[in-house]
Formats: C-alpha cells, sequence, structure tokens
C-alpha cells in the first residue's frame, strides 16, 4: 500500500475548518478518505475536579495530547489502523473504555486550530492548509456551537474566548500560518481555492509516482 498522503487543515475557531475538510474529502473520493480531528485528542482531565477542567486553557498547544496524534497520524500514513479516543466537552474528559476504529485511507485529513503549530503533527504533512475568516464571524459561529451543542451559557462563552481563545489565537493559531502551503480565504464558500487544493494533492500524489518509478 502507498503510503497516505496528509493533508493538514488549521484556522481559528469556527473558521470553517470542518466544511473545508467536508469539501475536499467529497472531490477526493469519500471513500478514499479518512479525517482525524484534534478535539478527539486534548488529553484527558478526568484526575481533576469539575471546576479545575472549565477553567483549563483548551486553546494552548499544550492542552493536547500531541504524542498520540502524531503517532497515529503516522500510523494511517503507514497503512496501520488505528483506535481514535473520543472526546466529552461536557465533561471536559476523554470517555472511557471507548474509541474508533480508522482504517487507512488514501488520504488522511488532519484537521484543528493547533495542527499547524504542532511541529511532530505538522512534519508529517504533505499539503498544509489555513483557512482565514473574519474574527466577528468566527465568534458568532463558535458561541452558536457551544451553546447548542456543548451545553454553555452565553456568558460562559464570552468569558472562555476573551480570557484564553483569543489570545491564544493571536499566540499560536494564527502564526502557524507561516507553515502554510496555502492560505484559504473561507467566508462561506471558495470553490476556486478548493480546486487550488485539489491541484496540489494530485501535484503531490504524481511527484510521488514519479519518484518512485
Amino acid at each position: 500500500m502507498e503510503p497516505g498522503l496528509v493533508i493538514g487543515i488549521a484556522g481559528g475557531t469556527g473558521s470553517g475548518k470542518t466544511t473545508v475538510a467536508e469539501r475536499i474529502a467529497r472531490e477526493l473520493g469519500a471513500d478514499r478518505v479518512v479525517v482525524l480531528v484534534q478535539d478527539n485528542y486534548y488529553k484527558d482531565l478526568s484526575h481533576l475536579s469539575f471546576q479545575e477542567r472549565a477553567c483549563w486553557n483548551f486553546d494552548h498547544p499544550d492542552a493536547v495530547d500531541t504524542d498520540l496524534m502524531a503517532r497515529q497520524v503516522a500510523d494511517l500514513k503507514a497503512g496501520r489502523a488505528i483506535d481514535m479516543p473520543i472526546y466529552d466537552f461536557k465533561t471536559h474528559t476523554r470517555v472511557p473504555e471507548r474509541t474508533i476504529r480508522v482504517a487507512p485511507r488514501d488520504s488522511i485529513i488532519v484537521e484543528g486550530i493547533l495542527v499547524l503549530e504542532l511541529q511532530p503533527i505538522r512534519a508529517l504533512m504533505d499539503v498544509r492548509l489555513y483557512v482565514e475568516t473574519d474574527d466577528d464571524v468566527r465568534f458568532i459561529r463558535r458561541l452558536r456551537r457551544d451553546v447548542a451543542e456543548r451545553g454553555r451559557s452565553v456568558e460562559s462563552v464570552i468569558e472562555q474566548y476573551m480570557g484564553t481563545v483569543r489570545p491564544m489565537h493571536r499566540a499560536f493559531v494564527e502564526a502557524s500560518r507561516r507553515h502554510a502551503d496555502l492560505i484559504l480565504p473561507w467566508g462561506d464558500y471558495n470553490d476556486t481555492g478548493v480546486g487550488v487544493v485539489i491541484d496540489m494533492v494530485h501535484g503531490v500524489r504524481a511527484r510521488r509516482e514519479g519518484q518512485g518509478a
């Protein structure tokens, strides 16, 4: 089996990373793509009280179990199946004794706010994207998501955004743009940008095949 091609997609909270990943997967063929999301790889905080967990800075690189995520990306790239952890954002803990079995595919999309900042993960990527969206749009999307899907109050979302999300975005997420092969502006849709990404992926594949010939 040829090594899997790893596509990294970073960008701020609410930037549209998931939508971009879905569009790319659809263009490449959903049956040929697997998506790993950074959100599943936050460190387990079950040893802390709930109050301590709620105050944790999830937007700092240290919050991510980088070693596990990098190891599993490397396994998929090498053609080995993995057991991906499941993270519960309502309790801020990893779901105990439950994982998702993920089989290797031709392409592996690795998506998350910090995936370009985390060097062991970035080093495994063949194509690196940064999704750029206006700050106000990103905040509104995050507010809606956290209230609807994660059981947060409006006040707690705003407090977290101002306390950690915004400063960490400036310090780490936005700074990781320098590692991107392509910065993809994304309001709602950017078909031209997605087309460029697909061309890049095909170009990497062609170079690999040429080197292997």
